[in-house]
């Protein structure tokens, strides 16, 4: 079968699955969204054949490599049978070598149909590198902390607004308290292949929303080229008032750990101060939320107003959290404010 580019092997078939034959440590570190790891050899046998090469000669390398492939042929067929029913299966290694070869090989013997990524998963990463550096036209979405913004992007969504979740794609909602309810992390090249995808989906030809943030989501950083485009675009502040997000944060942290909570507090203490540092973690103990909230505001307000200095932006006030009217009241705000980005629309 002939080697496929990175775009023709993109937009086949989502039905045929992408396999990924390098070892599981590189597929942890970062992969194709939606790939399946299927190595070819583990972490332990990968690394004895570098060794190899580099201390004896590649056809060593090559004859350690056949030895430990050998045994597992059957078992390798029968995994692609399992994940592919069909018989068809893109493949992919990482420059699209003899890792590659050898699978595409063995497939084809037992009468799979093989699509072979030409250069491999590095050409992907150089894709997904280039993503951040296109222009493109975006709204942002800023507003204190319980604003309630991320509820807002996703009724935007409903409503049929482009729209990018950078908390979503980071599994973490960015403050200190972020990582609370959420799953593990991605690593920062998975965030970037996951992100770079979810920008290829999104329609040129008009703006999408996106929340303001901090160049960092909890382990994670936004990539430079798109974090500068966020830092000039068009800004929407949605001005909520403070006992109101207070309520929401209150209702929020009511249903986490307390432990958890305490322990984010204590990420902070420093920017708390010691005094209301006591005072949020004894406010935790007697499950007074909105105290323990009301102290956290204090300093996430202040932090969140100061990175507004020098922007332009439109402020937008509401008395409710409810995201569908928010949703409406942005968007309308937004085309009123910026036509010439609407007229993409």
């Amino acid at each position: 079968m002939p080697r496929l580019t990175l775009p023709d092997f993109l937009q086949t078939d989502a039905n045929v699955p992408v396999l990924d034959v390098r070892a599981p440590v590189e597929y942890t570190q970062g992969h194709i969204p939606g790939a399946v790891s299927f190595p070819l050899f583990t972490d332990n046998e990968r690394a004895r054949i570098g060794t190899t090469y580099k201390q004896q000669s590649q056809d060593k390398a090559v004859l350690l490599g056949l030895d430990l492939f050998g045994p597992r042929m059957s078992q390798m067929v029968k995994l692609a049978g399992k994940l592919a029913p069909n018989k068809q299966v893109r493949v992919h290694c990482w420059r699209g070598g003899m890792r590659s070869g050898a699978v595409q090989w063995l497939l084809e013997l037992a009468g799979f149909k093989v699509q072979l990524l030409d250069k491999g998963y590095k050409d992907y990463r150089h894709w997904a590198l280039a993503e951040f550096e296109q222009p493109r036209a975006m709204w942002v979405l800023g507003g204190l902390t319980g604003s309630g913004k991320t509820d807002v992007l996703h009724a935007l969504a409903v409503q049929q607004q482009p729209m990018l979740d950078l908390e979503g794609l980071a599994s973490h909602k960015g403050s200190a308290f972020g990582s609370i309810g959420q799953p593990e992390q991605p690593t920062q090249e998975q965030f970037e292949n996951d992100l770079a995808a979810r920008l290829a989906a999104l329609p040129a030809e008009a703006p999408f929303w996106v929340e303001d943030e901090s160049r960092g989501i909890g382990r994670v950083a936004v990539p430079g080229g798109l974090f500068e485009q966020l830092r000039t675009a068009p800004l929407v502040v949605l001005e909520i008032p403070r006992e109101v997000r207070v309520a929401k944060l209150a209702d929020e942290y009511g249903r986490q750990d307390p432990a958890a909570l305490a322990a984010s507090i204590l990420r902070i203490r420093k920017r708390l101060g010691g005094l209301a540092t006591k005072e949020a973690l004894s406010a935790i103990g007697e499950n007074d939320m909105p105290k323990m909230v009301r102290l956290v505001l204090d300093y996430y307000d202040k932090t969140y107003s100061h990175g507004l200095d020098g922007r332009p932006f439109v402020t937008v006030p509401s008395d409710t959290c409810d995201p569908v009217i928010n949703a409406g009241l942005v968007l309308e705000a937004a085309r009123a404010s910026f036509p010439t980005e609407e007229r993409r629309n």
